[in-house]
C-alpha cells in the first residue's frame, strides 16, 4: 500500500525547467516536499526520497498525511471497549 500511496503522490508531482536549467519539482498537499535537480531523471530521484523521508516524519509523529487518490495511509488509534 506505502509503494502505491508514494506512486500516485508521484503522479500529482509538477515539474518545471528553470532559467539556470536545473528542474524543480514539487507536490501539491505535501508541503516542504520539493526536489531541485540537473536533470528531470534526477529531480525525480531527489523527490521520492524526499516524499519517502517526509512520510517517515510525519506517521512517526502522528501528523496527518494527504490521502492520494482514496489511499489513506494514516495511523488510527485502535479504539478499545471496556465492558463494566
Amino acid at each position: 500500500m506505502l509503494f502505491e500511496y508514494i506512486q500516485r503522490a508521484l503522479e500529482t508531482a509538477e515539474y518545471k525547467k528553470l532559467d539556470d536549467g536545473t528542474w524543480f519539482a514539487e507536490i501539491p498537499g505535501f508541503e516542504g516536499v520539493w526536489a531541485n535537480r540537473k536533470t528531470v531523471e534526477e529531480c525525480r530521484k531527489e523527490l521520492v526520497e524526499v516524499l519517502e523521508e517526509w512520510l517517515i516524519l510525519k506517521l512517526r509523529d502522528g501528523d496527518t498525511v494527504p490521502t492520494v487518490k482514496d489511499i489513506d495511509i494514516n495511523i488510527k488509534e485502535a479504539v478499545s471497549a471496556t465492558l463494566h
